[in-house]
C-alpha cells in the first residue's frame, strides 16, 4: 500500500471515531445498534416546531416561574406573570403554550403560554363569529358608548345599542358581571371585535313577535310598557314588538310633551288603531280607551251663553280656548276687539290667560265652537252718531296708511279715514307717510258718517281756517310779486308763497326780456295770470310782466303817430280854405 493511501485510511477512521462516547467512557457500540437506539429515543419525545401551539403539564413552581413539560428533549420556563389571571395554578395542571424556540443560544426551550391563550382566542373568536355560536364573556368596565368586555381573553367592545332591546339608562350594573354574547364583527387588521347582547335577546324575541303580530287587529286592548318617550310620541313594548302612540292619540286634552302623561317603564293599556301590511309598524292610541270630552259636555250649553276658559294655543288669526279637558273652541282675531283694524292675537292674550267668551257657533256633531271676547264690551258704535256727530272735531291716532289717505282710531273699535286731499290745505302730499307717522296724534273733523256700513270720513285740514280764501283777495289777476324759484324742470318751475302754497310758472313764462329763462334760486317778479280756489291753483308769469312793457309802449308810440299824421292834414286842409277864399275873394273885388 501507498504510503498516500494509508494516510486516507487513517483519515477515514478518525472522522468515524466517536469522541464524545470516548471522552464520557462509553464502551464503542455497534453503529447499526446505536442508530436503532437513536430513534427509538427521538421517538418518544413530542415533535414539536417553533410557533407550534401545544399542551404543556405543570411539573414545578417556584417563586417566579412555572415549569412546563411538553414532552420535549428539555422543559420550559414561563414566568408567573403569564398567569395573574389564573391565581390557583398547581403542579399536574395542563396549559397551553406557543413553542417560540426550540433552543436558545444556551439550549434551553422557550415557551409562551400568553401567546399561546392569544392566538387560541381568536381561534376561538373567529370560529365563534363564523359559526355564531354564543360566547361567555366578563364585563370589565365601562368606556365611551358602551362597555370593554372580556371575551376568550381578548377585550372586545360592547356598544351601548347592543346591551338591550331597550334603552339602557343605568349601565354601571352590568360591570363586573357575566354574560353571554354574540360575535358580530372583526376587523383583522386592527384586531378589533365587537359582541352584541341585544342580537341574543333579539333572537328569541323574533319567535315571540312573530306570535304576538299574526295575533293582532284593529281595536284591540292591549298592555305594554312605555319603552321610549320623544317628543313627537310614546314607543309602547308589546311584549316583543313596538308600537308608537302619537302625541296627539296620548289625550284629548292639548299637550306640550308626551312626559306630562306617561313616564319610562309605565306599564298602561292601549289601543291599535292600524298597522301596515307587513304589521311592521303599529299605531296605538291611548286617550281613545276614554270618553271624548265632547260627549260629556253639557247639553244645556248654547249659543249666546257665556263661558269660562284658558288660552292653550296661540296663533296669529286666532287663540284656542280650552273650556273643559278635550273640548276648545276657538277666538278669532276678528272677535277680540271691535276695532276693524286686524292685528295679531298675541297683542290681545297670551297662553295660560284664563277669560270669558260668548259661545258664536256650537256644533256638537263636527265638535266645533267658535268664541267671541268683543261681545262681551259694549259695541262702540251703538251710540256713534251721539259721541261723533258730523262736524265735531276730536283727536285720533294714525293706525295705518293706504295710497288714497290714512287711517285714524277715534277709539277702539272706531276707525276714520282720511283721505289725502283732505290731510291739507295748501301742501300737495303725494302719499302720506310723507304728510304724518304711524302713532302720531292728529286732529280731525267728521265730514260724513255711515252706521250701516261702519264708516266715518274724516278730514285734518277742515280743523284749520281754509287759507285760499284770503288768497283769493291777496292773489288777484295781474297782482305781481317777488319770489324765488323753489324748484325747476322741464314743463316749469314752483315758487313758495305764504303759508307754504306753491305757485305755478309754466316754461314758457319763465323767459327773460334777454331771452334767457329764470333758474333755480334766482329772484325775480311774477306776475299772476291764473288764481283757481277750488283746483287750489295759483299760475304766475315773469315773461308777461316785459311783454306787456312792451305792448304798453307799441300802444303809446302808434297813438303818437296818429296824432302828428292828423296834424299834418289839418295845415294841408287850412292851406286850401286859404287858398279858396283867396280866389273868392279877388273874384268878388
Amino acid at each position: 500500500m501507498s504510503e498516500e493511501n494509508k494516510n486516507i485510511e487513517e483519515q477515514d477512521q478518525f472522522a468515524n471515531f466517536d469522541w464524545a462516547a470516548y471522552e464520557a467512557g462509553i464502551e464503542d457500540q455497534n453503529p447499526e445498534v446505536r442508530k436503532e437506539m437513536e430513534e427509538l429515543y427521538a421517538q418518544s419525545l413530542g415533535d414539536v416546531n417553533e410557533s407550534d401551539v401545544v399542551d404543556g403539564l405543570v411539573v414545578r413552581i417556584t417563586d417566579r416561574d412555572a415549569i412546563i413539560d411538553i414532552n420535549s428533549k428539555s422543559e420550559g420556563v414561563i414566568s408567573l406573570n403569564e398567569f395573574r389571571y389564573n391565581a390557583n395554578l398547581a403542579v399536574g395542571d395542563k396549559v397551553e403554550v406557543l413553542v417560540d424556540k426550540k433552543e436558545d443560544r444556551n439550549g434551553q426551550l422557550v415557551l409562551s403560554h400568553r401567546k399561546a391563550r392569544a392566538i387560541k382566542a381568536w381561534e376561538n373568536v373567529n370560529k365563534a363569529h363564523d359559526e355564531g355560536t354564543i360566547v361567555n364573556g366578563f364585563v370589565k368596565c365601562r368606556t365611551k358608548g358602551g362597555m370593554i368586555v372580556d371575551v376568550f381573553g381578548i377585550e372586545a367592545f360592547l356598544p351601548g345599542s347592543q346591551i338591550d332591546v331597550k334603552p339602557i339608562r343605568d349601565y354601571d350594573q352590568y360591570v363586573e358581571k357575566n354574560m353571554e354574547f354574540k360575535v358580530v364583527k372583526i376587523n383583522h387588521e386592527f384586531k378589533n371585535v365587537v359582541v352584541s347582547h341585544k342580537a341574543l335577546i333579539e333572537a328569541d324575541l323574533e319567535i315571540q313577535k312573530k306570535e304576538i303580530i299574526s295575533q293582532l287587529e284593529k281595536g284591540q286592548v292591549l298592555e305594554g310598557t312605555v319603552k321610549n318617550i320623544t317628543s313627537y310620541g310614546v314607543f309602547i313594548d308589546l311584549g316583543g314588538v313596538d308600537g308608537l302612540i302619537h302625541i296627539t292619540d296620548l289625550s284629548w286634552s292639548r299637550i306640550n310633551h308626551p312626559s306630562e302623561v306617561v313616564e319610562l317603564d309605565q306599564k298602561l293599556n292601549v289601543v291599535i288603531l292600524d298597522f301596515d301590511e307587513a304589521k311592521t309598524r303599529i299605531q296605538l292610541g291611548l286617550k281613545q280607551l276614554q270618553a271624548h270630552p265632547w260627549d260629556a259636555l253639557d247639553g244645556e250649553l248654547k249659543i249666546g251663553d257665556t263661558i269660562k276658559g284658558k288660552v292653550v294655543v296661540l296663533a296669529d288669526y286666532g287663540a284656542f280656548v280650552e273650556i273643559a279637558p278635550g273640548v276648545e273652541g276657538l277666538v278669532h282675531v276678528s272677535e277680540m276687539s271691535w276695532s276693524t283694524h286686524l292685528r295679531s292675537a298675541q297683542d290681545f292674550v297670551k297662553v295660560g290667560d284664563q277669560l270669558e267668551a260668548q259661545i258664536l257657533t256650537l256644533d256638537r256633531d263636527d265638535r266645533k265652537m267658535s268664541l267671541g271676547i268683543k261681545q262681551l264690551s259694549q259695541d262702540p258704535w251703538a251710540n256713534i252718531t251721539e259721541k261723533y256727530p258730523v262736524a265735531s272735531k276730536h283727536q285720533g291716532i294714525v293706525r295705518n296708511f293706504t295710497n288714497f289717505g290714512v287711517f285714524v282710531e277715534l277709539e277702539e273699535g272706531i276707525d276714520g279715514l282720511i283721505y289725502i286731499s283732505d290731510l291739507s290745505w295748501t301742501k300737495k302730499v303725494k302719499h302720506p307717510s310723507d304728510f304724518c307717522e304711524i302713532g302720531q296724534k292728529l286732529d280731525i273733523q267728521v265730514l260724513e258718517l255711515d252706521t250701516k256700513s261702519r264708516r266715518l270720513s274724516l278730514s285734518h285740514k277742515h280743523t284749520q281756517e281754509n287759507p285760499w280764501d284770503k288768497y283769493e283777495a291777496k292773489y288777484t289777476l295781474n297782482t305781481v310779486i317777488s319770489a324765488t324759484i323753489n324748484e325747476a324742470n322741464d314743463k316749469g318751475a314752483t315758487v313758495i308763497l305764504d303759508e307754504g302754497v306753491e305757485g305755478f310758472i309754466p316754461s314758457r313764462h319763465l323767459v327773460k326780456e334777454d331771452g334767457k329763462s329764470i333758474v333755480k334760486g334766482e329772484t325775480a317778479e311774477f306776475k299772476v295770470i291764473e288764481f283757481n280756489k277750488d283746483l287750489k291753483r295759483i299760475v304766475l308769469s315773469h315773461t308777461n310782466i316785459f311783454k306787456e312793457i312792451e305792448a304798453k309802449n307799441v300802444k303809446e308810440n302808434k297813438s303818437k303817430a296818429t296824432t302828428n299824421n292828423d296834424s299834418e292834414k289839418s295845415t294841408l286842409g287850412d292851406l286850401d280854405a286859404l287858398a279858396a277864399l283867396k280866389k273868392k275873394m279877388e273874384e268878388g273885388k
